[in-house]
Order: C-alpha cells, then sequence, then structure tokens
C-alpha cells in the first residue's frame, strides 16, 4: 500500500518507509518518574513510538517534563475533552489520538486542528469497533467491517475539510477477521498511514495468537505503517511480540532467531529449560542478527543446527556445540548455556 510520508517527532512512517512497533504506557501519565522509567525500559527493547493517556488536565501538562527525558516520539492519547488535546500539544506531544466523534462540536474539533496545524503534528485518528456510532450500526445490521471503514472515512474527511492532512488512521476490532477486512477495505479507499492492531487481544497467550494471526493477514498484504500488539500484560511483551511478529514476515532484519525443537521421548536433556534460558539470554545481543538453533537429540538436532549460525544439539547429559556448520566440540549439559554465551559474545558483526 502506497501511503503518504508523515514525521512523528524524530520518525518517519509512510511512503516505504519500515513499519514501526508502538506501545502504550500503563503507568499514570501524571507520574513523570514512573513514566519515563517504563518509556526508557521500552525503548531498550525496541519500541519506537509510545503513546501516553492524557485523562487529565495533570497529565497533559506532564508530557512535557516526560519529553526532556526521553528519545522516541510522544504520542499523547485523548478521549471526550478537546482542552486536553490542545494542552497535550502545546507541551510537545509529536502526535495526538483522539476520536473526533467524541470530542464534541466541530468548533471543539477545529480548535484542536488548528492547534496541531500550529505545530505541525499528525493526528491520529482512531475509530473501534466498540464505539461504532449506532447509525452505522443500524445501517450495516450490526458492528461490521464496512461500518468501521466508513466511520474512519467520515472522520478523516472532517478534519480534511477543516484543511488539515497531516493524518494516521487507526481501524481496530477484537474481531480478528473483522479487522483484517476493515484493513483491506480501507486500503483502496485512502492513501493516510494506517497504525494496525487488533484492539483488546486479550492476556500474553490469548493476545499473542490474536495478534499474530491478525496482523499476518494485513501486514503480508503490504497494509500497515505502524503496528501495536495490544496486551493485558506490562507493556515490554507487546514489543518483544512485535518484533517477532515483523521479523518472522520478513519485514524487519536485527536481533537473535531462536529456533528450537518441540522434544519427544529422545530427548535426553533439559531441553525446554534450555531453549527458555537461551531465548532470554540473547535478548542482550540485539545487534547480532544471527540464527541459533537447541535442538534436542540426534535425529535432526546436528542437521538443523548447522543450518543455523550457532546452535547446539542435545546427547545423553550433554550436547555438541555447532558452529556455521560444524561441530567445535561436546560438552556436559550444563556447559552448553555458558557455552552459547561466550560465543555470542565473541562473535564478529
Amino acid at each position: 500500500m502506497d501511503t503518504k510520508v508523515v514525521h512523528i517527532g524524530n520518525r518517519v512512517i509512510g511512503g516505504g518507509n519500515p513499519i514501526l512497533i508502538q506501545s502504550m504506557c500503563n503507568t499514570k501519565t501524571q507520574d513523570v518518574v514512573a513514566t519515563v522509567a517504563q518509556i526508557l525500559e521500552l525503548e531498550k527493547a525496541g519500541c519506537d513510538i509510545i503513546r501516553v493517556a492524557c485523562p487529565d488536565m495533570e497529565a497533559a501538562k506532564a508530557i512535557g517534563e516526560i519529553k526532556k527525558q526521553i528519545h522516541i516520539p510522544l504520542v499523547a492519547d485523548i478521549h471526550f475533552d478537546y482542552r486536553l488535546a490542545i494542552a497535550a500539544i502545546e507541551n510537545g506531544a509529536d502526535k495526538i489520538r483522539i476520536n473526533p466523534g467524541n470530542i464534541g462540536s466541530i468548533d471543539r474539533i477545529k480548535a484542536v486542528v488548528d492547534a496541531a496545524k500550529a505545530k505541525n503534528i499528525p493526528i491520529r485518528v482512531g475509530v473501534n469497533s466498540g464505539s461504532l456510532e449506532k447509525n452505522l450500526v443500524e445501517k450495516y445490521g450490526g458492528v461490521t467491517a464496512e461500518g468501521l471503514v466508513e466511520s474512519a472515512l467520515d472522520k478523516v474527511k472532517i478534519i480534511e475539510d477543516l484543511g488539515y492532512d497531516n493524518l494516521v488512521i487507526s481501524i481496530k476490532s477484537s474481531n480478528v477477521m473483522m479487522c483484517v477486512k476493515a484493513h483491506e477495505l480501507i486500503a483502496d479507499k485512502t492513501n493516510h498511514p494506517l497504525h494496525v492492531g487488533i484492539t483488546e487481544a486479550g492476556t500474553l497467550r490469548a493476545g499473542n495468537i490474536k495478534s499474530a494471526a491478525g496482523l499476518a493477514m494485513i501486514l503480508s498484504q503490504g497494509i500497515g505503517d505502524t503496528i501495536r500488539v495490544s496486551l493485558t500484560g506490562a507493556p515490554i511483551e507487546e514489543i518483544k511480540t512485535a518484533k517477532l511478529i515483523l521479523r518472522t514476515l520478513g519485514l524487519r532484519t536485527g536481533g537473535i532467531e531462536v529456533v528450537s525443537c518441540p522434544t519427544c521421548g529422545r530427548t535426553q536433556i533439559d531441553l525446554i529449560g534450555l531453549a527458555n534460558k537461551v531465548e532470554t539470554m540473547v535478548e542482550e545481543f540485539s545487534d547480532l542478527n544471527i540464527k541459533v538453533a537447541v535442538m534436542g537429540c540426534v535425529v535432526n538436532g546436528p542437521g538443523e543446527a548447522k543450518e543455523a549460525d550457532l546452535g547446539v544439539a542435545g546427547g545423553i547429559g550433554e550436547g555438541l556445540l555447532i558452529k556455521h556448520g560444524e561441530v567445535v566440540r561436546k560438552l556436559p549439559e550444563d556447559q552448553l548455556l555458558v557455552a552459547l554465551r561466550e560465543e555470542l559474545e565473541n562473535w564478529e558483526k
């Protein structure tokens, strides 16, 4: 999908630029110390853009202090009170997220648009299936992809008619297939960048599965400029999942890919424990772009490990360390993790 280029702080989306990862703080925005601490953690994990809630004026005013201490663009999430959007803009928000449908009269929307225009910051127009207007629900006989698209484009037109087109569109649903269809429909009707995600996806397990399924179907069609994996959990888990989805689809490189076998009755080492430890350990080596294999036995293990850049293949309480397809040495089980770490620490970039 060929979308317009939009600048969000020091980042650029649309126009074929790489898909960026967003998350949202779950701290109280007015608690600057806690919010900054969480954002810095998310930055380190690979977050490209961060959003914070602005439910009151204290939160909107905190944006200025937060911005001084972080290094990625900050988006202010506004509902209902147009004055909060204006305050967030005045305090340095790099982008604002609004639903014009709950901001109020056209005069109030215009006041927000004028403030954004003065700073030349983008407005993300967000529509969720849970807040679809009654007339569209009646028109389409329920909440549908077609209704979501019409709602979003109506909101976009309001802002475009006010003389501003520095926009990003978000149409989300917790229904995966509805969300996919909505993005397929809107991709043919607009050239504004799209922020993609499955909203209210659920807890860590359910949310990861729904997000991976939905985002894969959308992104694989070339649709989407930024993504968020919405999880009921720590925001850092959203970043880990988003990075893995993008890497799996070939839309992002960098970071270590870990492959491991599912184990069977032939496994003679604690492969599950080892694989989990390896997966955690490799997060420290985000600057490496290699594949690490953790395999359990001699049937497929050596072959799979040889296809990776680095790997281990288990035996009876021991394992082979394999590098660039060659067996380097045989090690006791309790030394395999240490050996992998040593290899990664000395890996030539």
